[in-house]
């Protein structure tokens, strides 16, 4: 297990959808020196189990809890059990999703439903169980969703991804206002391109990729931060918000000319 830095997360209930493998595996690595109680859930027992080992290692309690994040009813057992074990949701991170590469002249309507389904609805699937436990918590708490930079603009072969992520960012930026007065707050965040086993394989160009250790020090400081955006990094950031303040017709020319590389 790979030595982590100290965060100011320490004693709290975090549930981390999508941990085993990736940034939430690697959040799950980060945040286990400090003494938290970890609910890990994914659909991969095997792997689940594998980081849950590393997390008790490193000194922190962990429940695994396998579960399909497409399935509503799977999805609020987890919150369930995690309240039942631990008595509390204080952190929550919502990082399942899926983004392959897609090209707009080749997809069917099954498969732009099904990156939908992969984004957006089992973000939902969580988020409506987490309300009604973060709203009757006393503190509240906090949701967190790994979105992405592609969310902030459409993205050449990411055309359905891009569309998924920027209606999770809309719909939280909503429920951030709304529910604030229940002490509920939300951080959106948004890398690029993340080293996983599932980007390297996808074919698409990656300019300034970041390796999951990096990513998970980035997801780890919105967590500890709690602001609305978190974009990570700088180098890809500053692309997105030049090419979204550029005219239409320059912004277009460059990101075909990034899409064919």
């Amino acid at each position: 297990m790979t030595a982590t830095a100290a965060t100011a997360i320490t004693g709290r209930t975090v549930l981390i959808v999508g941990a085993s493998s990736g940034i939430g595996a690697a959040v799950a690595r980060r945040l286990a020196p400090a003494g938290n109680r970890l609910v890990l859930t994914a659909r991969r027992a095997p792997e689940l189990a594998a980081v849950a080992e590393e997390v008790r290692a490193a000194g922190s309690a962990c429940l695994t809890l396998p579960a399909d994040a497409l399935d509503p009813e799977a999805a609020a057992g987890v919150v369930a059990a995690a309240v039942a074990e631990f008595g509390s949701v204080d952190i929550a991170l919502l990082n399942a999703g899926q983004g392959p590469d897609m090209a707009m002249d080749r997809v069917s309507t099954a498969d732009v439903s099904r990156i939908m389904a992969l984004n957006y609805d089992v973000v939902v699937n969580y988020l409506v169980p987490l309300i009604r436990q973060l709203g009757e918590q006393p503190d509240g708490g906090l949701i967190a969703h790994t979105n992405s930079l592609a969310g902030l603009m459409g993205i050449p072969r990411q055309g359905p991804y891009s569309a998924a992520k920027a209606a999770v960012r809309t719909l939280l930026d909503a429920a951030r206002v709304e529910l604030a007065p229940k002490g509920i707050r939300f951080t959106s965040i948004h890398p690029g391109f993340v080293g996983t086993d599932r980007v390297d394989a996808d074919g698409l160009p990656k300019p300034f990729q970041v390796s999951q250790e990096r990513a998970a020090r980035y997801v780890v400081r919105a967590l500890e931060r709690e602001p609305a955006q978190a974009c990570f990094p700088w180098q890809t950031t500053a692309l997105v918000r030049t090419l979204r303040a550029l005219p239409a017709p320059v912004s277009d020319r460059v990101l075909r000319l990034l899409a064919s590389r």
